[in-house]
């Protein structure tokens, strides 16, 4: 079972567990990672789920699909060249101990 450490607005550093196969989001959600709100529940309707991922870790998730694309543009917080919607973004193995930073100023 891959660990995902997510970096939260606050400095704060959380590291919860994740199943292979299911998305950042619902991994965040299932462990209450503040700001990941998932409004649409992972429709690709909201952008309420978005993330930066570190280098290594877009690095292993690739970039964003043209609809994700499209949907960024719409983000409460900055987006960055390594944003990605967490709903978007399926966990295999080789994303184990991968950083993904919950950005300033997401509600």
């Amino acid at each position: 079972m891959p660990n995902i450490t997510f970096c939260l607005s606050d400095g704060r550093k959380m590291e919860i567990p994740a199943k292979t196969g299911q998305t950042l989001m619902e991994a965040a959600v299932a462990n209450d990672v503040p700001g990941i709100l998932a409004d649409c529940g992972g429709a690709l309707a909201c952008a309420t789920c978005h993330v930066h991922l570190s280098d290594a870790g877009f690095a292993i998730a690739g970039g964003p699909s043209d609809s994700e694309d499209d949907m960024l543009d719409f983000t409460e917080a900055d987006r960055v060249p390594t944003s990605r919607l967490s709903c978007q973004v399926v966990i295999i193995d080789a994303f184990c101990g991968a950083t993904v930073i919950v950005p300033p100023g997401q509600a």
